[in-house]
C-alpha cells in the first residue's frame, strides 16, 4: 500500500461513519456522474460507488492510480493535476463534485469548482479554519474576501467538523465538511467575476480602512466622487469592507463601473 506523500498533502480519512456522512451530503443517484477529486487509496470512493450512477475520480498520485484500477475497474480513473484538468472534459457536462482536498491547494479548488458552468452541488472536506473562513457572516473575525467571493455565487454551508484521528496520518488540525450549493441567481454574472474579485480584494487588503479611503486608493477617484456614490447607494463613508455583506459589494461594483471605474 502506497505512503501518504507529505509533497501532495495527503491524509487518507479512515472513518466508515463519516465518508458515510460525506456521501449522504453530497446525496447522489443512480442518474447521477460524481467527480471525485483526489481519491488516495478509495476510501470514499468505495462509498460513492454505491450510490452514483457513474464516477469519475481525478487522482495526482501515480503511485495510487494503478491501486485505484484494481480496486474499482468500472470506474473512469484520471492521472492528472485537479486544477490543470478539464473537468467537464472528465466527467461531462452535469456532474456532482467532492473530495478530501489537499489544504494547499483548497482556494484554487474552490475558485474552479465555482466557476461557470458549475457542478449543481459540492461537498468538499477542507480545513476547518477555511470552512469557517467560506462561511462567515459580516462583522465576524472569520469574515473577509474567500466569504464574500463564494457566498456572491453560491450557498455555503459548513455541516460537520472531523477531528484529526478519523485520518491516516493525522492532520495537525481540524477538518470540516463545506457544501457549496451554486445559486440559480449569482449576485454577480460571469462577466463580472473579474472586477467583482478585484474590488472585494483590494477593499481587504484596506482591512482597516473606511470605506471612502480605501476606495479613493484603489480607485483613484477624488474624494467627493466616492463620497457622492457611497452616498447614493446608502453606505456610510466610515464603515469598514468587513461589515458589507456580499450583496452590497455587488451593488457597490455596479456603482463603480457606472461611474467609469475600469477594474480590468
Amino acid at each position: 500500500m502506497p505512503r501518504a506523500k507529505r509533497r501532495l498533502g495527503q491524509h487518507f480519512l479512515a472513518d466508515p461513519r463519516i465518508l458515510t456522512r460525506i456521501v449522504d451530503a453530497l446525496a447522489p443517484g443512480p442518474q447521477d456522474t460524481v467527480l471525485e477529486i483526489g481519491p488516495g487509496r478509495g476510501g470514499l470512493t468505495a462509498a460513492l460507488q454505491a450510490r452514483a450512477g457513474r464516477l469519475v475520480t481525478i487522482e495526482k498520485d501515480r503511485e495510487l492510480v494503478p491501486l485505484l484500477h484494481q480496486r474499482f475497474p468500472q470506474i473512469t480513473v484520471v492521472e492528472a493535476d485537479a486544477l490543470e484538468v478539464d473537468w467537464h472534459a472528465a466527467a461531462g457536462p452535469a456532474f456532482l463534485l467532492t473530495g478530501n482536498i489537499p489544504y494547499n491547494i483548497t482556494s484554487p479548488l474552490i475558485d474552479k469548482a465555482l466557476t461557470p458552468p458549475a457542478p449543481s452541488r459540492i461537498v468538499f472536506l477542507v480545513q476547518k479554519e477555511v470552512a469557517d473562513r467560506v462561511t462567515a457572516v459580516p462583522n465576524t473575525p472569520a469574515y473577509g474576501a474567500l466569504s464574500i467571493g463564494v457566498q456572491a455565487v453560491a450557498r455555503a454551508e459548513r455541516l460537520f467538523t472531523v477531528s484529526p484521528g478519523a485520518f491516516r496520518p493525522p492532520p495537525k488540525v481540524e477538518s470540516a465538511v463545506l457544501r457549496l450549493t451554486p445559486l440559480d441567481t449569482p449576485l454577480v454574472t460571469d462577466s463580472e467575476r473579474v472586477p467583482f474579485r478585484r474590488l472585494v480584494v483590494g477593499l481587504f487588503s484596506f482591512r482597516r480602512k473606511q470605506l471612502l479611503r480605501g476606495l479613493r486608493e484603489l480607485t483613484g477617484w477624488e474624494a467627493q466622487q466616492v463620497g457622492d456614490l457611497l452616498h447614493r447607494l446608502g453606505l456610510e463613508e466610515t464603515a469598514r469592507p468587513e461589515t458589507l455583506a456580499p450583496d452590497r459589494f455587488a451593488g457597490l461594483l455596479r456603482g463603480l463601473v457606472d461611474g467609469g471605474w475600469n477594474a480590468r
